[in-house]
């Protein structure tokens, strides 16, 4: 059989589509080893210019180093697909609702350009995740929302939920097979259950009673979708005491830009009360937006102090073509939008650190990895904890009481 190895760039969506196609896959052998692959996927993310630059980095890479065919896949495919084909970058490119043809697509003798459909829910039930102790479950695709930055409704389609049942019977299998955490990703995952009258915390409650299932975490969520009925679940023991809360920037005037859909006094109040309720809280936020003066910058940070964040996935604004962003005054200098950057990070992980000290309690850690002697996994804050140990711990879960507070994760020995 020839072989063929998966390349997957971006988020946890991303993830869980590879897997489906590793799941799809009858006529080729999975390999880890990218070296002696005759076929590669590269699944790819589209949302800023650098993930581009990593797609493109990663061809070269691959043309320098053997003769697979390069097939291209994931949001990348609708943005950059055309342009990759025509140069014979790669042999094919395909959307993500084609993925369950994958053993015909990787058939193909000529080049091809196929990117489906925007209105595709899957259906496949995967129940093994190669490589992971930890299990992604993609509960929905699409996004309703337009903020003004973003292309990514524009390749992924309107918010759509997946079937309840094949949800809840592919976790069940996952759970048979050992896997114990679930994370629940999406395009958008707070509007699961919008298109089929039910709700992402009807779905966490029907999870947690599946035999197995020990620990749930959820991707990202807007503020908005912290719903009262949500919030009844917050103190469920099975709910991971992480959650990440999608701001992209804490000043009125600049989320009125972004065409978000939150307001930063009520972020302020929820993020309150997740924290008095023993939460960390990560969010998503952009520097250098267009018109990001620097009196919105400093009041951004003023308010951002205020927050209790622990967490943070920050990124420079690049601009998309086709997207409101794409064309307000003025621009904002690169070096600038990279010192804020800087600056919000530095910030972020001084909050982190003082939350990781402050808290005295046990941590509860699914170890994932090794590294040079050293097992590594997160806590339920979502912290990284590194672990000291003789004994081969991977795919384990151990409580800790005992343990040092460093800059980068908090340190064991067993």
């Amino acid at each position: 059989m020839k072989k063929i190895y998966f390349k997957t760039f971006g988020c946890r969506t991303n993830l869980y589509d590879s897997q489906v196609m590793m799941s799809s896959l009858k006529e080729y052998e999975i390999t880890e080893n990218e070296a002696e692959a005759d076929a590669i996927v590269i699944n790819s993310c589209t949302v800023t210019n650098g993930a581009d630059s990593h797609v493109r980095s990663y061809i070269s890479h691959v043309e320098k180093n053997g003769g697979a065919k390069i097939f291209l896949t994931g949001c990348g495919a609708h943005t950059k697909g055309e342009k990759l084909l025509t140069e014979k970058r790669v042999h094919g490119v395909f959307g993500q609702s084609e993925k369950q043809k994958i053993d015909f697509l990787l058939s193909q003798e000529k080049p091809f350009y196929d990117l489906g459909d925007l209105n595709h829910v899957d259906t496949t039930v995967v129940d093994d995740f190669v490589g992971k102790s930890r299990a992604f479950i993609k509960i929905q695709e699409g996004c309703n929302f337009r903020c003004s930055y973003c292309i990514i409704p524009f390749v992924r389609g309107d918010a759509r939920s997946m079937d309840e049942n094949l949800i809840v019977e592919q976790i069940s299998r996952l759970a048979l097979n050992g896997f114990g955490e679930f994370i629940l990703t999406g395009t958008n995952v707070g509007s699961y259950g919008q298109d089929n009258k039910t709700s992402l915390a009807k779905l966490m409650k029907k999870i947690s009673q599946i035999r197995g299932v020990r620990r749930i975490r959820v991707g990202s969520i807007e503020p908005i979708q912290i719903t009262d009925e949500f919030k009844e679940i917050l103190d469920e023991p099975w709910l991971e005491r992480h959650l990440h809360i999608a701001l992209q920037h804490t000043s009125p005037k600049m989320l009125k830009l972004m065409n978000r859909r939150n307001v930063y006094k009520q972020d302020r109040e929820l993020f309150e009360l997740l924290a008095q309720k023993g939460f960390a809280i990560g969010t998503d936020f952009i520097t250098g937006h267009p018109a990001e003066s620097q009196e919105i910058w400093e009041e951004a940070m003023r308010n951002a102090q205020e927050l209790p964040l622990t967490h943070l996935h920050a990124f420079t604004y690049s601009k998309r073509d086709g997207t409101p962003s794409a064309t307000m005054k003025p621009e904002i200098n690169g070096a600038v939008a990279k010192q804020r950057l800087h600056e919000i990070e530095a910030l972020i992980q001084k909050k982190n650190f003082d939350f990781r000290t402050a808290y005295h309690g046990e941590l509860e850690v699914l170890i994932e990895g090794e590294k040079d002697g050293v097992y590594h996994g997160f806590d339920q804050h979502f912290n990284k904890i590194l672990v000291q140990s003789h004994e081969d711990l991977i795919g384990n879960w151990i409580n800790i009481q005992s343990y040092t507070v460093g800059e980068d994760g908090n340190y064991v020995k067993l």
